[in-house]
């Protein structure tokens, strides 16, 4: 039966790479087949009905309140004005040097990273900073890049980020943010070494340039203040990305409220008392709307990893996978850094689909501890986030810059495949 389990999840990979359905749809289906396959009855202990859907469905309900709050914050930041202006600022700073400009705009991209991903985090950093790349000579697929290994860089410390893996592999979050920790040199080593190689290496490429922000008012009109003209926000306002990692890390925080301070700080240092009714509500449902996405796919990994750790599909599955996986550190390293490139392409071993069930099914069977898991599975993620093409920041950032995403994935590829290949190091000598 456990082959037979296995097929069917290659089946289910089947789908999510052609699309037939959407990776939601196609988890919560091979949940319910996996059940069934693993004798699960319809009611009752165990079963289909209350422990594979009722149960799973809410498994990463903290997951999905902090993806809702990091989505909101997100849009204050865009609404009030305060990423913009972290990127003017940086880009004003730069001038006409494209490695001191890609380097500025790495930096706002991993601070944004810090506090949302997937394409808003993207857009964020990168609606003025891709444009000011290319305007002072950085080739585009590089800029489209650099967004992406700024973000990458950012994602260690994504605090919606430590709840998931917290959440979905029951891992207290001192745990998850140890191992982030320990994972961040690696992501800004390679964030720094992509744009000091790639700006030097391709050379300058002018190929557009920004609007001049500082054109005098034909009409006569007394001149607006540069704040006006340009929506800068306040100096102090631009802390607000910074918030909440420094309750969670530095004080040790707990997620939601870091988040919750966040936007509260957000909105208070941009906002007058009153339009801050209407700016609350406004950017709220703006954050539904960025968060609808997410928020089906955690619905559906939930499902999935109910149904990955049913008995009867632990005992199935458990020495199909324990004689394939190898217990030698210096094996585990070699093989699941081969095994990188299957997190493209939605593949088996992408976190956010059915590498979640695998990464159940691994811990469920006792092969690897859990927090070896998470090392696996962070490694990984740092490489999804930045070169898989069907990824919405991979596609956003490169259609933006004029280039196509699979270029971006050949670009930043060796860079990422160096980070995850770090983390599984790390968590090799660590934990096995």
């Amino acid at each position: 039966m456990g082959v037979v389990i296995l097929l069917v999840m290659a089946a289910g990979v089947g789908l999510m790479l052609t699309r037939r359905l959407p990776t939601a749809f196609a988890l919560v289906l091979l949940a319910v087949v996996i059940a069934f396959l693993a004798g699960a009855p319809l009611t009752g202990e165990n079963s289909v009905l209350d422990t594979v859907l009722q149960e799973g469905a809410p498994t990463l309900a903290a997951t999905m309140i902090a993806i809702i709050l990091g989505s909101w914050l997100g849009k204050l930041l865009d609404e009030t004005g305060i990423a913009g202006t972290l990127v003017r600022k940086i880009v004003e700073f730069g001038g006409d040097r494209p490695t001191v400009v890609a380097l500025g705009v790495l930096a706002v991209s991993a601070l944004v990273g810090t506090v949302t991903g997937s394409a808003p985090a993207a857009m964020l950093a990168g609606i003025i900073g891709i444009p000011a790349m290319i305007a002072v000579g950085v080739p585009k697929v590089t800029a489209a890049g650099t967004v992406l290994m700024g973000i990458a860089v950012g994602i260690p410390f994504e605090l919606p980020l430590w709840q998931f893996f917290s959440t979905a592999l029951e891992l207290p979050v001192p745990t998850v943010r140890g191992f982030m920790v320990k994972l961040f040199p690696f992501a800004l080593v390679a964030a720094l070494a992509f744009v000091l190689v790639e700006t030097r290496r391709r050379g300058t490429e002018h190929a557009w340039s920004l609007k001049s922000v500082d054109s005098p008012d034909s009409s006569g009109a007394k001149p607006r203040s540069r704040r006006q003209q340009l929506g800068d926000a306040p100096w102090y306002a631009l802390l607000a990305p910074v918030v909440p990692l420094v309750l969670a890390l530095g004080f040790e925080l707990a997620i939601i409220p870091s988040l919750l301070a966040g936007v509260l700080y957000a909105l208070v240092t941009t906002t007058r008392p009153g339009e801050m009714n209407k700016r609350l509500l406004r950017t709220l449902y703006g954050g539904f709307e960025v968060a609808a996405p997410p928020l089906v796919l955690f619905i559906a990994i939930g499902i999935l990893l109910a149904a990955v750790k049913l008995p009867g599909a632990v005992e199935a599955l458990e020495p199909l996978i324990k004689s394939v996986s190898p217990q030698n550190p210096v094996l585990f390293v070699l093989v699941f850094t081969l095994l990188v490139p299957l997190c493209l392409y939605r593949g088996p071993l992408n976190v956010f689909g059915l590498g979640a069930g695998i990464a159940g099914v691994l811990i469920a069977a006792g092969i690897y501890p859990a927090v070896a898991v998470l090392g696996m599975a962070t490694s990984y993620n740092q490489v999804f986030g930045v070169a898989d093409p069907t990824s919405t920041q991979t596609v956003w950032s490169a259609q933006y810059a004029g280039v196509t995403p699979q270029q971006v994935m050949v670009r930043t590829l060796p860079y990422v495949w160096t980070v995850a290949l770090g983390g599984l190091c790390v968590t090799a000598a660590t934990y096995l």
